[in-house]
C-alpha cells in the first residue's frame, strides 16, 4: 500500500544535527497518522507515495522543523515556587505550573527548566530543538488504512518530537 493522507504509517528513524551528532534514535516502529497532528508538514510531504521498506533522508531547517529559538519564551521565575527536587531539564505543562508563577508566562505549551540559580530558575518555552537544523533518516516499516476513529481523533497519540511533561527526572523528547 502506498502512503496517502489519512493512513497510518509505522516509522523508525535516526535524528542528527548538522554536525552528525545523534539526537534521537527510534529502533522500534511507532505509528503516526498522516493528515493529522502527528508529523511535521515536510515529513508528511516526503512520505506521500512511499511504501513499506522505503528509506528517506531529509534535511530540515528550523522553520520546517521546530521553529526558530525565541528569546521571548524565556522566563525567570523564583526558585522557591518550584518543588524541592527541581533539576535542569525537567519539563512542566504550562497549565500545571506552580501557583505564583508570573502572569507573563503563557499557560499553553510546555516549559523546560533550562538554567538554575540560587534564587531563580529559567523556564524555556521553546522546543528543545528550536533553532536547530536537523537531518532525519526515516524508514517506513509499514503502512495501513486509518480507521474512522483514528481519523476522527486526528492523531495516533504520538506527535513528532512533541515535548511532553513527564514526572521529575524524565526529559523525554518523544
Amino acid at each position: 500500500m502506498k502512503i496517502t493522507p489519512q493512513c497510518v504509517v509505522a516509522l523508525t528513524w535516526t535524528l542528527k544535527d548538522t554536525l552528525g551528532e545523534v539526537l534521537d534514535e527510534l529502533d522500534e516502529p511507532v505509528e503516526f497518522l498522516l493528515g493529522g497532528a502527528d508529523l511535521l508538514a515536510k515529513i508528511e510531504e516526503a512520505l506521500q507515495g512511499r511504501q513499506a521498506g522505503d528509506a528517506i533522508d531529509l534535511h530540515l531547517e528550523p522553520e520546517d522543523a521546530f521553529g526558530d529559538f525565541d528569546e521571548m519564551r524565556l522566563f525567570l521565575e523564583p526558585r522557591a515556587l518550584f518543588p524541592v527536587g527541581i533539576e535542569e531539564g525537567m519539563t512542566f505543562d504550562g497549565t500545571a505550573l506552580p501557583a505564583g508563577v508570573g502572569g507573563q508566562v503563557p499557560r499553553e505549551g510546555f516549559y523546560t527548566v533550562s538554567e538554575m540559580y540560587p534564587e531563580h530558575v529559567v523556564l524555556d518555552g521553546n522546543h528543545p530543538l528550536a533553532g536547530i537544523a536537523i537531518r532525519l533518516s526515516l524508514k517506513v516499516e509499514s503502512v495501513r488504512e486509518a480507521s474512522l476513529q483514528e481519523i476522527a481523533s486526528g492523531t495516533m497519540g504520538t506527535g513528532f518530537f512533541r515535548l511532553e511533561a513527564e514526572p521529575p527526572g524524565n526529559d523525554t523528547l518523544h
